[in-house]
């Protein structure tokens, strides 16, 4: 035999020769060359049967039988020797008949080695691609239906094995751990049973058997040879260096393996440029073995991600070098690998070390391409190509790149999309890109990733095929889906990625980062060689290939597609969009080595803020351009922290939401900025720290809310109507639609209100923008409602969808079913809805899993979708080009999505974000409270309106508990109206037991419980209370009325003369007005009727200042629902007031009009008045020393200072307001009618009494002859005076209406006052007294008659003084006739009380001398009371308490007298919270510790000297009704028996009513007409029945047990459970040797967070269900059929099922690892020497002991370790995360160490140093995310640390959450030092009792996010 080496030119030879052709080229030295060079040569040998020679292995070649199975064009231009070394070895494993495997990283190079070696030895090959869903019919055989019956097709490792083929197997480790072993067996032995009853059997034992038996016998027992040409090439990568399943034993131990690593750099023949010693730097970083893990020194598994360049994909790279020899190097390799994205700090410092130390960084000549300056058709006969001109710094370079079917537009053209700079420069670089490869854009939502991708495919004439993934993606949904043909027939349908890459289309995968990367396996073929194999058995091949092939086999197209082979189209590209992976996540890193070889890298960053501009301001050119600045400085202020919190919220601002928002403001500039930013990011249902951050940065960037607008929006009359077809919702109309569909329109039972309204006319907005409805909500708050009832108004039909953890993304869109052997698909809600233009609405939407969802994505941004049955929805016509199977979006299609609000306690799938940015969101909240209030009215019109307003309130402040995280359950809308429901149809049940059908959920949570129950209480809901639970005052008797004499008017003497009085009328002098501040606050008011009834109504506390205490109290006299109440406090001089029924309250401060002062020189008293109508809301404000007299207006906080003398006449003078040091007298103001608008002042002991009248701003003086003590407006005309020395009475006129004219004069008249003659000529003398109180209008005629105990009509007056309970003056002052004085007198005069000494409570007991300022009387003339409080000593104790009871500490008592009841009640008034220290000055204020004013016509209200306010209800007819409702309220007790009662007819008739026969056994009898007591009878005596003389209940109940039996457990049986407790916990204290002291002190701090506990473990225990949540499973033998296998079902699969089970994690994924907590807890002096004054150390160890609680038994979730930091050190260990404490001993053991640690430790503080350190410390180990809290005092500035520094210590690491608490502040240093760090990183606990609040918030805030 001849041998000879070939010297091949370029002509057309042997096609042997062609194989071989440039592998020769090494060879050209001769034998001698190639020995000596050590090289190894190959030879083509021609004798016989041609002979292929490598080295010196010899194989002889066969002329294959099918050569379109032989790879084609495999063979490069010069294989390096490494590359012949491999195809060496192959030779010999394949001449010993071993099967191979070929192990290496990822990349092509193992498959093109394996295709060389068959082009090479010409051997026909089986290929397939491994994946996860691989199973084991798509290796063996697999069934199809043909006519009608199932017959098997032999799939590629039995077509390989009889036909004699290589079977390649690629991925193995991909493919699932049951699949391959059923190659075993073929691997082994060469045997295999198959699935029709053929039986594959070895070449040699066949042939054995073919000696002994013929070939029919043989194939009789259906066996069948395998070829001795068969064997298997298999191509992996090592696992566990890469993920993947390991290799199976068994089938491992079947192969030989060759490593194929990266070619050796020596082997690298590169082409010579001017660049060679760069590329060479490059290849030997990317083929040394020595790669990055020498340069950095890191470790492996980090590695993993520093993955090595891919050599293989660098040629590709020369050929961008070669066209743009100035480009960037570092800009190309950022490319090949994108380090920035995907790489955290230290990988990325790494990276750029290397790439300096190979002098590949960049350097400022280096150019990067700019912009595409010219695009057109490439000449010279070259279809399907464009030449581009890029310009790249000052050149332009002209390249050729592929180009779409369709005809190149002209370049640069204006259109739709806008271009900048940098999206000028990303296409530019696409272009080179595409030159070589496919690419991948990375970045993040909403960037602009598909508008690019759509610009690019424009540019080039490329028509797209928008492919959309998802996670549950199979590689059947990427390539091929089975469908049945109308004969029943199954068959292939080619998926959209094979018929664009037939169609030459540019094919965009979008959201790669969501789908398995083991699916994807089965592209990297297509992707790297431009070659698939489908299931069906075709074949696309490489153009080239294919040209190739039928050239080789000389025939035709047709013959060649008859063959299923087809050619893939040159222009074919594939684009991919993904987001970038999340740096440091175990779970979210999609980008990994085998994703590195496939493309390259482009990353698409978000517009810079000129760009953005640019962008906006094109599109949408009638924008406000100040809104627009704002909103793109907050979005880039957002985007450039390192903050994770505001990183996320920036995702909610992409470009595409801020274009909306920008559109919106465009239609509606005169919305606020504020409100479109908080609806874009959802910030109603972001956590705290996220809202915090998000306010903070609004604010920072100017974008702020006034009140005014908010409560104008709230305002804003919303109302709905319809007028000639035109629907107006608040501001915005819209014409109603015309539909046929009349019942696909919703009809809902809608009560509207104000919020909803808001809300419709919100979405009305963005409907008619365009836009699709996303509404995210609580559940009951009324989305659904909103929604039909909007749709309604619209009169638009709907689709309803609603989604769940099952729904898959076939039935979204299509339900298949079988129908006589067909599969059929029914359309869904939402094909349904496109095709017709319905609105479609999908409910629940975060119920079901994100990545399903997703592929709504593709149907709302660029309106594509494909069905699973073939159909393709498109979005407009002219995509249809006479496409079949075409469903064009109708034009009124529109989609509103209803979802939960993310975060705990939904758990769903956070929907908003991942989908939110495509949608137009609303946050539906429940409405408030007017709006609920006026909804729950239409739903129960006969509730009474109290019982809803308790409902409304007690529900808001439930939601406001569920939002600040201190409860679960959002209580919701629903909930309420069920309730009002309820009471509607059955109103006598009570309201406590109907609220109980909501909240029994809760009955079993003892802490959730108590929360509720003080809830419901606070708002007077009296849940648990019995109707029997009546506390009201103990009575006493009245003493009888006495006739104590009459008052005359004494006429003066003989001569008729009058003591007349003149007046003088000046205008007022008015200074002013100053502008003072209004502060609000909000008030906790609690109903004080919640468990037990009593005269208390409701109370709450003022907030008062330690020092300051109440002078003085008064309420407007308006109708009673608008009572508001003023009250004054005096050090300093402060106004307070509130509407009563409110809850929130006012505050002015007056310190700057009366300084407070030193000592106790000047103690100012302030009284105040409010005036009436027209004059509402303003009020006089007199101090009484220095006689000032202010008008202050509450509406705008105008104070007018009203000078009522010239100043020659006002005393004393100014200068002495507080620095005269002698007694003085005091000035007075009668208030009794200042609802008239007018007032009088006098001076006591003076002779002028000056009327204010404020409307018309001047006073009249009247000069008295009389020096005055005190003077009682007792009607508008008529004023009672006392005389100063004397006591005497006078009585004053005057005209009613004071006008300054002439007859300006009033009228004095003395008043004797005449005792009763007692006969005998004895009369009762009683010295003269002052009244205490006296009523300015008279008792009505009943409650007069009453009182005097005779009918009588007559004016009278009331008056209260010491000696006397009541006197009545009958006649007085009307008539001027003798009045007779009727009185009812004290055992004891009040003034000779004093207080003993025993009873130290009130400050009565220290007032020296004088009588106190304020009387506290008042008289209650509708209920005819006197009321008045007094001190504890002057009220008889012995007779209100029994001996045994201690009577409580009280502020004083309220002494009510009744005279119509003739009864006295004594109330006592609770002590107030806080008593100031100034006890003098108070006991000159008044007797008792509080102040009395009369609410409306029965009320009273009262308020201690500490601010606390309390209404009171005396009056016995109120009292009466009150007490019915509030029974009402109850309803009927539980224990009540409740008879069950059937009616039915005796049908016979009633003889005469008789008692009955008594049974003796007393039995129960149901019916006839003989016992008494029976039921349902007739004639005798019993119930329920007919004709019995009367009831009689013998006692017979129906399965009832009562309320006692239910109590009655006996005391021996609750004393034995107490000792068996009692025992139990001795026992476990002996168990952990813990002494019940100890036990007792560690009680004290578990007990302060047991609530925080249990809420932390609650949602710590979800978390952990969510985690554990079961998925489908697919391909199981037994379950529920899997709709996408019904097909396969058809054909007799057996593996068609899928069942719910906990999901194996991936193959190779990284283990989930522990959270990692620190806690860092200042343990210094400072907090030892400050916890008596705020308790700071105590509160830091209950938050240490409540984090070592809630995270006891989840140290596998959560790894958490507390140090401390002193003036010792910065890092002193408390405990660790390897020894935690198991039991509350371990617990108490490490809070005494804090406790002795801060006691004993040095001066100083480590905050900074223990931070920084704990951040650096914790990222040492392994952890799934990282948080650091720091417990610290705020006064860090004492220690000289700057704000600034604190905070660049939080931020050090990304990827430690670091948040600070500061404990304790000092003036508002803890305000400026959290307003210098980053927001939602640090909290302000003034109160201690915050911390475990705050960190629970932080737990359940990030935690969440992170969950």
């Amino acid at each position: 035999m001849q041998s000879r080496v070939l010297y091949l030119s370029g002509g057309a030879g042997a096609p042997a020769a062609r194989r071989v052709r440039l592998l020769l080229r090494q060879v050209l030295g001769g034998d001698a060359a190639a020995a000596r060079s050590g090289r190894l040569e190959v030879r083509a040998l021609h004798g016989k049967g041609d002979t292929v020679t490598i080295g010196d292995v010899s194989f002889k070649l066969k002329t294959p039988k099918n050569p379109e199975f032989v790879p084609q064009n495999y063979m490069t231009d010069s294989l390096a020797q490494a590359v012949v070394h491999h195809l060496r070895w192959i030779m010999q494993k394949d001449l010993l008949g071993q099967d191979v495997f070929l192990i290496g990283p990822p990349g092509p190079l193992r498959r093109s080695i394996a295709m060389q070696y068959l082009e090479l030895t010409k051997r026909e090959v089986e290929y397939i691609a491994l994946s996860r869903d691989t199973t084991e019919t798509d290796l063996k055989q697999r069934r199809e239906i043909r006519d009608g019956s199932a017959f098997y097709l032999d799939q590629c490792a039995v077509r390989a094995a009889t036909e004699g083929r290589i079977l390649v197997l690629e991925g193995l480790e991909k493919a699932e751990r049951n699949v391959l072993p059923v190659l075993n067996n073929l691997l082994e032995n060469r045997e295999m049973q198959l699935e029709d009853g053929r039986f594959l059997m070895s070449a040699e034992r066949y042939d054995k058997l073919l000696q002994s038996h013929t070939k029919s016998e043989l194939d009789a027992w259906k066996i069948v040879r395998v070829s001795e040409d068969f064997r298997v090439i298999a191509l992996g990568l090592p696992v566990p260096k890469y993920s993947g399943n390991p290799l199976d034993p068994p089938l491992r131990s079947r192969f030989q393996a060759r490593d194929v690593y990266h070619l050796p750099f020596k082997n690298f023949s590169a082409p010579v440029f001017c660049y060679n010693s760069l590329l060479s730097r490059i290849f030997y970083i990317g083929t040394s073995r020595f790669s990055f893990r020498q340069l950095i020194g890191c470790s492996s598994d980090f590695e993993t991600l520093l993955f090595s360049i891919d050599t293989k994909k660098d040629p590709n790279h020369i050929q961008i070098w070669d066209s743009f020899p100035m480009m960037s190097v570092q800009h190309v390799i950022d490319r090949l690998y994108p380090y920035n994205v995907f790489l955290g700090k230290e990988g990325r410092t790494a990276v750029k070390d290397a790439l300096k130390r190979f002098e590949l960084h960049d350097s400022k000549s280096h150019l990067l391409p700019q912009k595409i300056t010219k695009v057109e058709s490439a000449h010279r006969n070259k279809p399907f190509k464009a030449d581009v001109t890029v310009q790249i710094g000052e050149k332009e370079v002209t390249f050729q790149v592929p180009a779409g079917t369709a005809l190149l537009k002209n370049y640069p053209r204006s259109d739709t999309f806008i271009k900048t700079s940098s999206h000028n420069q990303l296409l530019a670089e696409m272009m080179q890109s595409h030159m070589v490869k496919d690419m991948c854009l990375i970045g993040g939502k909403g960037c602009g990733k598909t508008v690019i991708a759509k610009e690019f495919a424009d540019i080039l004439g490329y028509s797209i095929e928008p492919i959309m993934l998802y996670q549950d993606m199979t590689a059947r949904d990427l390539l091929q889906q089975r469908y049945t043909l109308p004969n029943g027939d199954t068959a292939w349908r080619p998926s959209p990625l094979v018929t664009a890459a037939l169609e030459g289309k540019l094919v965009i995968l979008d959201g790669i980062h969501r789908i398995n990367p083991g699916t994807l396996a089965v592209l990297q073929r297509l992707i790297h060689d431009r070659e698939l194999t489908l299931y069906d058995g075709t074949r696309l091949l490489r153009e080239d290939r294919y040209q190739n092939l039928k050239e080789e086999l000389q025939i035709s197209e047709e013959k060649l597609q008859e063959r299923s082979i087809f050619p893939i189209h040159p222009s074919f590209r594939i684009v991919v969009l993904a987001e970038p992976p999340v740096i440091g996540s175990s779970t979210q890193q999609w980008l990994g080595p085998e994703f590195l070889t496939l493309f390259l890298f482009h990353n698409v960053r978000s517009l810079s803020k000129s760009e953005e501009i640019e962008v906006i301001k094109k599109m949408i050119p009638n924008v406000p351009s100040v809104a627009v600045e704002q909103l793109l400085s907050l979005t880039h202020k957002l985007r450039e922290t390192n903050d994770t919190t505001a990183q996320s919220l920036a995702s909610s601002l992409s470009t595409r939401q801020l274009l909306r928002i920008c559109r919106r403001l465009s239609q509606h500039p005169d919305e606020s900025l504020y409100y479109a930013v908080n609806k874009a990011c959802l910030s109603r249902f972001l956590p705290n720290l996220a809202r915090s951050a998000l306010h903070k940065n609004l604010q920072d960037c100017g974008i702020e809310t006034s009140p005014d607008e908010t409560k104008k929006l709230e305002e804003k009359h919303y109302t709905c109507e319809i007028n000639n077809g035109i629907l107006k919702i608040g501001s915005v109309s819209i014409p109603i639609y015309d539909s046929a569909e009349k019942m696909k329109v919703p009809d809902v039972l809608f009560y509207e209100n104000a919020q909803h309204m808001m809300v419709m006319e919100d979405m009305l907005k963005d409907f008619l923008l365009g836009e699709h409805l996303l509404l995210v909500g609580n559940q009951g708050v009324g989305k659904n409602k909103v929604v039909d009832r909007f749709l309604h108004l619209l009169n638009r039909p709907r689709e309803y969808l609603q989604l769940h953890r099952d729904t898959t993304v076939q039935s979204l869109t299509l339900q298949p079913s079988v129908k006589d052997g067909l599969i059929i698909y029914e359309d869904s809600p939402l094909v349904r809805a496109v095709k017709f233009g319905r609105i479609l609405v999908i409910d629940e939407a975060d119920k079901a899993p994100t990545n399903v969802t997703c592929i709504l994505k593709t149907l709302v941004e660029s309106g594509e979708m494909v069905l699973s049955d073939g159909r393709r929805i498109v979005a407009n016509n002219a995509h249809v080009e006479g496409r079949e199977n075409v469903i064009v979006i109708h034009p009124d299609f529109r989609m509103i999505v209803l979802a939960n609000r993310p975060g705990f306690p939904f758990l769903g799938n956070d929907f908003f974000g991942t989908l939110g940015d495509i949608f137009s969101c609303h946050a539906v909240d429940n409405p408030k409270p007017e709006s609920e209030l006026a909804m729950l009215r239409q739903y129960g019109p006969d509730v009474p309106e109290q019982i809803l307003q308790k409902l409304v309130a007690a529900f808001g402040e439930l939601r406001s508990l569920a939002d600040q995280g201190i409860i679960n359950y959002p209580y919701s809308t629903r909930e309420v109206v069920n309730i009002v429901k309820h009471l509607q149809k059955f109103p006598t049940e009570g309201l406590a037991s109907v609220v109980r059908n909501v909240f029994d959920f809760d009955s079993y949570n003892n802490e959730m419980r108590e929360i509720l129950i003080n809830t419901l209480h606070k708002y007077g809901i009296p849940i648990g209370a019995k109707p029997t639970n009546v506390q009201l005052a103990k009575e006493l008797p009245l003493p009888d009325h006495k006739f104590m004499g009459y008052w005359k008017v004494t006429e003066p003497g003989n001569a008729q003369q009058k003591l007349l009085c003149p007046t003088e009328t000046q205008k007022i002098d008015v200074k002013g007005p100053v502008y003072l501040n209004i502060q609000g606050f909000p008030l906790e008011r609690h109903e004080a009727r919640s468990l037990s009834f009593t005269e208390q109504l409701a109370f709450w506390t003022l907030p008062l200042e330690e020092v300051n205490f109440v002078c003085d109290v008064a309420v407007t006299k308006e109708e009673e629902a608008e009572n508001v109440l003023y009250v004054t406090a005096c050090n300093p001089v402060s106004l307070f007031f509130m509407n009563v029924s409110s809850n929130s309250g006012y505050f002015v401060d007056l310190y700057d009009l009366f300084p407070r002062t030193v000592g106790s020189v000047w103690q100012p008293f302030v009284t105040v008045a409010p005036l009436g109508n027209p004059l509402k809301g303003q009020v006089v404000l007199h101090e009484e020393e220095s006689n000032v007299v202010l008008l202050l207006d509450t509406n705008n906080g105008a104070l007018r200072h009203l000078l009522l003398l010239p100043a020659d006449q006002e005393s004393p003078k100014r200068s002495s307001w507080w620095s005269s040091k002698e007694e003085r007298s005091n000035y007075k103001m009668c208030r009794e009618f200042s609802h008239k608008n007018w007032l009088v002042f006098y001076k006591e002991a003076g002779n002028r009494l000056i009327v204010l009248d404020v409307l018309e701003g001047q006073t009249h003086t009247i000069s008295l002859p009389i020096n005055l003590k005190s003077v009682f407006l007792v009607a508008e005309d008529r004023w009672l005076l006392v005389e100063n020395e004397t006591n005497q009475k006078f009585l004053l006129t005057k005209q009613a209406n004071m006008e300054a004219e002439d007859s300006g004069v009033c009228q004095l008249y003395a008043m004797s006052e005449e005792p009763a003659d007692m006969g005998f000529g004895l009369t009762t003398a009683s010295e003269l007294c002052v009244p205490h109180a006296v009523s300015s209008d008279q008792l009505s005629s009943e409650n007069l008659s009453a009182a005097v105990g005779q009918k009588i009509i007559s004016p009278n007056r009331v008056f209260s003084d010491e000696h006397n309970y009541a006197t009545i003056v009958i006649g007085f002052p009307d008539l001027l006739s003798p009045s007779e004085v009727y009185s009812w007198k004290r055992n004891s005069s009040l003034s000779c009380k004093r207080a003993s000494p025993s009873d130290p409570f009130y400050y009565g007991a220290q007032r020296k001398k004088g009588a106190a300022k304020q009387t506290n009387c008042v008289t209650l003339l509708a209920s005819n009371q006197i009321v008045r409080i007094l001190a504890p000593g002057d009220v008889p104790l012995k007779d209100i308490y029994p001996k045994d009871v201690t009577p409580p500490q009280a502020a004083g008592y309220l002494e009510v007298t009744d005279l119509n009841a003739k009864k006295i009640k004594y109330i006592a008034i609770p002590r107030s919270q806080s008593l100031s220290p100034y006890t003098a000055w108070l006991s000159k204020i008044s007797d008792a510790d509080a102040l009395l004013a009369p609410l409306g016509k029965v009320g009273l209200v009262s308020v201690d000297m500490g601010g606390g306010v309390r209404l009171w209800e005396t009056g016995l007819e109120s009292l009466q009704r009150s007490l019915q409702d509030w029974r009402n309220m109850i309803g009927q007790e539980d224990g009540h028996p409740v008879q069950i009662t059937i009616q039915r007819d005796s049908g016979l008739d009633v003889s005469s009513p008789k008692h009955g026969k008594v049974d003796p056994d007393n039995m129960p009898h149901v019916g006839g007409n003989t016992w008494a007591g029976g039921t349902g009878g007739r004639d005798t005596a019993g119930l329920g029945g007919k004709g019995g003389p009367y009831r009689l209940d013998a006692g017979h109940r129906v399965y009832q047990i009562s309320q006692a039996e239910k109590d009655a457990v006996p005391e021996e049986v609750k004393r034995a459970a107490r000792e068996m407790g009692e025992k139990a916990f001795k026992q476990r204290l002996k168990e952990i040797q813990m002494s019940e002291y100890d036990a007792s002190t560690y009680e004290r701090f578990s007990g302060a967070v047991r609530r925080q506990v249990q809420s932390l473990r609650i949602i710590l225990d979800n978390l952990q269900a969510k985690g554990k949540e079961r998925h489908w499973l697919r391909h199981q033998a037994v379950g529920e059929l899997d709709d996408a296998k019904i097909i396969d079902g058809l054909t007799g699969e057996k593996a068609i099922y899928k069942r719910r089970g906990e999901l194996e994690p991936q193959p190779g994924s990284p283990q989930q690892k522990p959270k990692r907590l620190r806690l860092v807890v200042d343990v210094s002096g400072s907090m030892y020497r400050f916890n008596g004054v705020d308790g700071r150390l105590e509160r830091s160890m209950e938050a240490v002991c409540m984090v070592m609680e809630a995270f006891e038994n989840y140290e596998h979730k959560f790894k958490y370790d507390i140090v401390g930091h002193s003036g010792d050190g910065f890092d002193i260990a408390l405990v660790g995360s390897d020894k935690v404490p198991k039991n509350n001993k371990q617990r108490l053991e490490i809070l005494k160490t804090m406790h002795a640690h801060a006691q004993f430790c040095m001066s100083g503080d480590h905050t900074l140093e223990g931070t920084e350190h704990a951040i650096r410390e914790i990222t040492k180990e392994e952890a799934d995310e990282y948080f650091v809290i720091v417990l610290s005092d705020a006064n860090l500035e004492r220690y000289g640390i700057r704000p600034s520094r604190f905070a660049q210590v939080l931020t050090t690491n990304a990827q430690v959450n670091a948040f600070a608490i500061f404990i304790g502040s000092l003036g508002d240093q803890a305000d400026r030092l959290q307003r210098m760090l980053p927001a939602g990183r640090s909290f302000i606990a003034m109160d201690t009792k915050e911390i475990p609040q705050i960190l629970q918030q932080i737990f359940t805030s990030t935690m969440l996010s992170s969950a």
